[in-house]
């Protein structure tokens, strides 16, 4: 091609100028790479194991972390060798959607933070559901997620994706670790996020050259240490620089310790004004959601302070069991007659969502007092249908107990008695609904009336399924604080093996039985196989009508179709005796003996085996009418 000279002119300049700028940033990064090599060097070693995963398990260990809910790895490895050294319990499960949820129901019945680990790529996407879960029940939760290195990511590692983005809906907090002295303070800060303000899930991503001791980085880096050619010479001082970068200061000594967590609570003024309202009250009831329960509370403080008050409570959620199987003060029936008569009423926790029909269940003319940590819940469809009186920001279970303080209680005897006679009497038309007239299938209300009957003192209910989960809820009365586990507002079903593996953890010496639907069952039976495997004996209730009966109950009136919503009447207990478990078979012909049946099924459950006792049951319309959307 033709040039001017003028332009051959531009050209060298240009060249001259390019060639000097890349010249000045080698000089800078030759310096660089120096200095970072003299300050490090020593520090160091080739033959050194000291790994990320070390720091990883000392911060977990430091913030009071006996258990961790995993399923291995390559990305994970060191964290998981290091925290079983530390003396932390590594419970590995058969999908990861189970580490989280037993990391949730860990940390809601024992305060503590809930840790689960879990690998690159699909071992954080298959987490997605009970992180979501975990951050609307207000769970605070730290998942560690493994990553590929640094340098690799982009560029076609396996399980490579970019999991941060994915996760920053789900969490309060999400960071990656950028180099190995970084590892410390991410995850303090994270845990410390975690449990302030309203609780949460966070999410620490540590790729595999943060965890992995030097020598192993240094190796898979390929640094050569004689290259030829310039480039070859750049590149491979460039990754000198960054694998001594990776661990400047990798393993100096940090503080480990836990950070102060921040927790609103009401102002005095506040308590006082509430205090004031209630005096003047006639008919007052108190709503708890599970918020009242989340950690870090005190059970049996709130119990103490309910008593004293003296106000008769609807318990939701978590705060199921609260008061105990058969205190006065727990009023279950009709909630939405007794919201319309009530002259003023407290929503410790309680969210005027869904299951306060978005506040019109409320009476407008009653006296509204809201506490909730999260103000876009404090303030939940306010103005829509319902407005507060008092809004406070605060901690429920901080709230209700100093409430209690300086008060004499609110001995309101009539409308307690009237409370109480209307419970009564919808248990004896719920006990009036049962109906033996088939006789291959059990009647679910029959079943589980005989079932509160057997039911230990010391069990722990998690419910996990549809239509005879929230039959049971009818029934089934927790027999102290921290006795219940659902979901929650998510509606999510899978939870069954993950809470009771979670709750098993913490009560080792409790009954712990899952009430699953036939649907529900099919997400976790797997787990059986962890139960067996590490020595943790769970009991479990099938309700098996083969339907997806939740949803059945609107599909099939309106749309005359059952498209989907069939199941069939599974072996679940022989699939439980393949995996090392007891299972038993209960049907029509059992419904004279379902007490001694059950009774044995708790037996075999006390000597050491996973139970699953497998319910044949018939069509029911005790929820005739109840939705699902």
């Amino acid at each position: 091609m033709f040039l001017l000279p003028e332009c051959c002119d531009f050209w060298n300049n240009f060249n001259i100028a390019c060639g000097t700028f890349i010249a000045a940033n080698i000089i800078y990064l030759i310096i660089k790479y120096e200095l970072i090599t003299v300050l490090c060097a020593s520090k160091v070693k080739d033959d050194s194991n000291e790994n990320g995963g070390d720091l990883v398990a000392k911060v977990l260990k430091d913030h009071g972390v006996t258990h961790m809910f995993t399923l291995i790895g390559g990305h994970i490895s060191p964290i998981l060798v290091a925290a079983e050294k530390l003396g932390i319990r590594v419970i590995d499960t058969r999908h990861e959607v189970t580490t989280v949820f037993a990391a949730d129901a860990f940390s809601r019945i024992s305060g503590k933070i809930g840790v689960a680990a879990v690998t690159a790529g699909p071992g954080v996407t298959n987490t997605i559901t009970a992180v979501k879960n975990a951050q609307m029940a207000e769970t605070p939760l730290l998942l560690l997620g493994g990553a590929t290195a640094s340098l690799l990511k982009g560029r076609g590692s396996l399980q490579d994706i970019d999991q941060m983005n994915l996760m920053k809906s789900v969490c309060k907090y999400h960071k990656s670790v950028t180099c190995v002295r970084h590892i410390v303070p991410v995850l303090r800060e994270a845990i410390q996020i975690a449990y302030s303000h309203t609780p949460g899930p966070v999410f620490v991503e540590l790729p595999l050259d943060v965890l992995y001791p030097y020598r192993f980085v240094k190796q898979e880096m390929k640094i050569k240490e004689n290259p030829k050619g310039l480039l070859p010479t750049i590149m491979n001082m460039y990754l000198k620089f960054y694998l001594h970068y990776q661990f400047a200061s990798a393993f100096d000594e940090k503080d480990t310790s836990p950070l102060p967590i921040h927790i609103p609570v009401a102002s005095d003024s506040k308590i006082s004004e509430c205090q004031d309202l209630l005096k003047d009250a006639k008919q007052p009831l108190m709503l708890l959601g599970s918020q009242a329960l989340i950690p870090p509370t005190e059970a049996e403080n709130l119990r103490k302070a309910l008593e004293h008050l003296k106000i008769p409570c609807f318990l939701g959620g978590m705060a199921r069991g609260l008061l105990g199987r058969h205190n006065p003060l727990h009023i279950r029936q009709k909630r939405q007659d007794a919201l319309q008569e009530a002259d003023v009423v407290i929503l410790a926790g309680s969210v005027c969502d869904f299951r306060l029909s978005y506040g019109r269940v409320l009476n407008p003319k009653s006296k509204i007092i809201a506490i909730n940590r999260d103000k876009t819940q404090l303030y939940k469809n306010s103005g829509v249908f319902w407005k507060p009186t008092i809004a406070i920001q605060a901690s429920a279970s901080d709230f209700v107990i100093r409430l209690a303080k300086n008060s004499t209680g609110y001995h309101q005897n009539d409308w307690l008695t009237k409370l109480q006679e209307r419970d009564e009497a919808t248990e004896n038309k719920n006990r009036e609904k049962i109906n033996n007239s088939d006789s291959q299938y059990l009647d679910p209300v029959h079943l589980l009336y005989d079932l509160e009957k057997v039911l230990p003192e010391n069990t722990v209910i998690v419910a996990d399924g549809g239509d005879f989960v929230s039959t049971s809820s009818y029934i089934l009365r927790p027999s102290g604080p921290l006795r219940w586990l659902d979901p929650g507002a998510f509606g999510t079903l899978g939870v069954g093996a993950g809470f009771a593996l979670g709750a098993k953890l913490c009560y080792p010496d409790s009954n712990v039985l899952i009430i699953y639907g036939d649907g529900s069952c099919g997400y976790s039976l797997m787990e059986f196989d962890t139960f067996v495997r590490h020595k943790l004996p769970v009991i479990a209730l099938v309700g098996n009508d083969a339907c997806w009966t939740q949803i059945a109950r609107e599909q099939v009136p309106i749309f005359q179709s059952e498209v989907a919503c069939n199941l069939a009447f599974t072996d679940y207990h022989k699939i439980v005796d393949a995996l090392g478990g007891k299972g038993i078979l209960l049907t029509g012909d059992d419904r004279n003996n379902l007490q001694s049946k059950l009774t044995a099924a708790f037996d075999l459950y006390k000597g050491g085996d996973s139970v699953l006792v497998n319910a044949h049951l018939g069509k029911t319309d005790f929820r005739a009418g109840s939705i699902s959307i």
